[in-house]
């Protein structure tokens, strides 16, 4: 009896074992194929992707009128110039520094919440000799570079690939009139994950056509994306900003002191946004930035500074910000309160 019991001990055991290198061996198969298909599609999106086409054949004329519209646009509604010069964090609002235009050079890394440390890149003569028209064109309106790699969307090339292309034309003949400025910036380097995410991003460009400024809220609208308002004046998500909540305010900056300012709601809402603003109250509010007699004070450490742009917005034309204001002010009222700034010495670190 108890050498019939062992037998069929030792007969279930080698039957579990048999059942069980089985499984082991399924689990095998599936992890393999996991694997495969894992690596064939980081292959696939490292050397198929971006793909947004070849960069067209263009030659833009440089022509006195062009480069007028070009230094409007990159100066006071893209601001081109406030990521592609050096800011002066020591006073309000981060002013341009004298003999910087274009230069970069500009640091976005992890300490400001990137993932990966990425620079702003020379766009005078010096930096772009290299680039055809065409290139430039395909770069600034998908965020693809002359060799095809992805840039990392701190430009907000999605918004640029929505411009009419003559505007596009004019900021590349005003850059190419840039004072050419010797500045030998380091390549970005991107995070893992990031460095694989980032081939899926750039999309081909849908370029529309400037409305005529007579359709104020169409134009408002063309005016506001050019702008990139929606970007900082809105909430996100691990860098994607919450659509549903578009303008309503509510993203942090980090100041290079450590503290962080918050975007102000723009919505028409009365109690948290600019529903009570007149269109007069708004313009005036960027114009008084342009104001000859004003000079930007000095922030101490601690103290409430903003990256919003003023000194550079403050150019816009009064129609052109009028404009603006019809288009937000056409958009759904959200309530959204806003604490527009922490200092560093409050912000409790995780």
């Amino acid at each position: 009896m108890i050498y019939s019991l062992f037998l069929y001990f030792c007969f279930a055991i080698k039957s579990k074992f048999k059942n069980m290198k089985k499984i082991f061996k399924i689990i095998g198969i599936i992890l393999l194929v996991i694997m495969i298909t894992g690596a064939g599609l980081v292959t696939y999106v490292k050397t198929a992707l971006p793909n947004v086409g070849a960069a067209p054949e263009l030659k833009v004329e440089r022509t006195p009128e062009r480069i007028e519209r070009g230094k409007y646009i990159a100066n006071h509604i893209t601001l081109c110039v406030d990521c592609h010069s050096t800011r002066d964090w020591t006073k309000f609002a981060g002013p341009m520094v004298d003999g910087t235009l274009g230069k970069g050079g500009e640091t976005f890394d992890q300490k400001f919440g990137f993932p990966g440390k990425f620079y702003s890149r020379n766009i005078t003569p010096y930096g772009i000799a290299r680039y055809t028209d065409g290139e430039l064109f395909r770069l600034i309106t998908t965020g693809v570079t002359k060799e095809g790699h992805p840039m990392f969307p701190i430009m907000p090339y999605t918004h640029y690939g929505k411009m009419d292309p003559e505007d596009i034309n004019c900021i590349i003949a005003y850059i190419r009139s840039f004072a050419p400025l010797q500045n030998d910036v380091p390549q970005s380097v991107a995070d893992f994950p990031m460095n694989i995410i980032l081939n899926t991003i750039p999309s081909k460009a849908t370029p529309g056509k400037k409305p005529d400024p007579s359709s104020v809220k169409e134009y408002g609208a063309y005016i506001a994306n050019a702008a990139a308002c929606v970007e900082c004046h809105t909430k996100d998500e691990h860098g994607q900003i919450i659509q549903a909540m578009a303008y309503s305010g509510g993203r942090e900056f980090l100041l290079p002191d450590g503290s962080i300012v918050r975007s102000c709601n723009i919505t028409p809402d009365i109690t948290s946004g600019i529903g009570s603003w007149t269109k007069e109250a708004f313009i005036n509010r960027f114009k008084a930035y342009a104001d000859s007699n004003y000079k930007p004070p000095t922030v101490v450490n601690g103290a409430f500074n903003t990256i919003m742009p003023w000194h550079m917005y403050a150019g816009m034309t009064r129609e052109d910000l009028g404009a603006i204001y019809e288009y937000i002010h056409s958009l759904p009222a959200q309530q959204n309160v806003v604490v527009k700034f922490t200092p560093a010495k409050d912000i409790v670190r995780k």
